[in-house]
């Protein structure tokens, strides 16, 4: 091989390694966006399922009240 040879294959070495570095950075970047995502989610639903159970028993009582108030103005009408 002759020196021009050897320094297309030490360019094209030097290359391939720097892509390695960068798809390897990709490659993390891409998992730990996921686990960071799937974390988001876990917590938007636990949150929405928290508030439900927190807020149930104020809903139960309001549509015990509607409910009650609705069969008052039937017997008012009848």
């Amino acid at each position: 091989m002759d020196k021009e040879d050897k320094s297309t294959l030490r360019k094209i070495l030097e290359l391939e390694q720097k892509n390695s570095r960068i798809l390897s950075q990709m490659q993390r970047s891409m998992f730990w966006g996921r686990v960071f995502k799937t974390i988001y989610w876990v917590f938007i639903i636990a949150a929405a399922i928290g508030a439900y159970y927190y807020v149930e028993p104020s809903i139960n009582h309001i549509i015990d009240a509607y409910g009650g108030f609705k069969g008052d103005i039937k017997n008012i009408f009848q």
